[in-house]
């Protein structure tokens, strides 16, 4: 089922890509919305793309990022780009399993045992199978599979040693089935909540806990807002870049292929940042307060099989299989 964007968004959005398709010639700025800032691994990753577009261009092709959500939360941006009125973005695939059911694959827990499991799975024919469904489902195209990375469990109650230990603790999750049943099977009351209302929601005690990646956690401060960082690694996250289909379509034959490899290009520099982020802000953010854990997964890995066999039918079984037993 389709959400339209909020009627703010939607004009600035439609402002924004009717002044940029009024460009004449063959020179084009593309805009791409990022939710994070230009220090984060989205930020690195797209600085690199625009980088590599404008020297594979000479100059033609250049791109304009937007921080912060500033051209909305991620669910619009993906509707956004479908919709032809926003150029580019890099999103994570948590609201995009409300358009594609095999994209809820990212939302299921443990099936990624490391990085290199992930890289390979994405940069499989899985991968491309999967960024072909979202040219069906979503009018858009998958440019690379970038990354926010490992997801990790915060919260301004205790630390979390065991599932019991999340035990009546309200989490915020992103706006996923999957997730909801993935916390209450872990034993904490979830509730899907819109990226950019959660700051405020912990601030306030309207929740007591979140997930993200290590930079993420970082770049926006959570650790003003909470005590306990619980090393969970429960989920991994994807960022993909894209781009509206219709816009990329719209290109030559020649711009797209540029556009292609500037993304290939950046995307393993935007994985390499992401990685080495993750292990500088590990140490940053218990220096700036945070208690660290390291709790042992084999409970909370047993606590949400149940997760996995209820949804492998709708997600795919044999899409489940494949990622949770790709050789890498």
């Amino acid at each position: 089922m389709k959400h339209f964007l909020p009627l703010t968004s939607l004009a600035a959005a439609i402002a924004l890509a009717t002044s940029t398709h009024a460009a004449a010639g063959t020179e084009r700025v593309i805009n791409v919305s990022l939710p994070l800032g230009p220090d984060s691994q989205q930020g690195i990753g797209v600085l690199k793309f625009g980088e590599e577009l404008e020297r594979l261009s000479e100059g033609r092709l250049t791109i304009e990022p937007h921080y912060d959500n500033a051209l909305g939360a991620e669910r619009e941006v993906v509707e956004g780009m479908g919709f032809g009125i926003i150029d580019a973005g890099i999103a994570s695939t948590g609201p995009m399993g409300g358009f594609v059911d095999e994209f809820m694959l990212f939302d299921l827990p443990y099936v990624f045992e490391n990085h290199k499991h992930a890289y390979a799975f994405l940069d499989s024919e899985h991968g491309e199978e999967l960024a072909r469904l979202a040219e069906e489902g979503m009018n858009v195209k998958f440019l690379a599979w970038m990354e926010n990375g490992f997801r990790h469990n915060t919260n301004s109650v205790r630390p979390i040693e065991k599932p019991s230990d999340l035990e009546g603790i309200n989490h915020r999750t992103q706006e996923s089935r999957v997730q909801v049943d993935t916390w209450e099977a872990l034993g904490a009351n979830a509730t899907p909540m819109a990226w950019t209302e959660v700051y405020t929601a912990l601030q306030q005690g309207v929740m007591d806990s979140q997930e993200n990646p290590l930079a993420t956690i970082y770049d926006v401060n959570f650790y003003e807002v909470q005590d306990y960082l619980n090393i969970t690694q429960h989920v991994y996250s994807p960022a993909p870049l894209m781009m509206g289909l219709d816009l990329f379509n719209s290109f030559s034959e020649e711009d797209q292929a540029i556009i292609i490899e500037a993304a290939q290009i950046a995307l393993p520099v935007q994985r390499e940042a992401s990685q080495e982020l993750e292990q500088r802000y590990l140490g940053q953010l218990e220096e700036l307060g945070m208690t660290v854990t390291h709790p042992d997964l084999a409970p909370f890995r047993e606590a949400v099989k149940p997760v996995l066999e209820e949804w492998a039918p709708t997600v795919g079984a044999e899409l489940v299989d494949a990622a949770v037993n790709y050789k890498y």
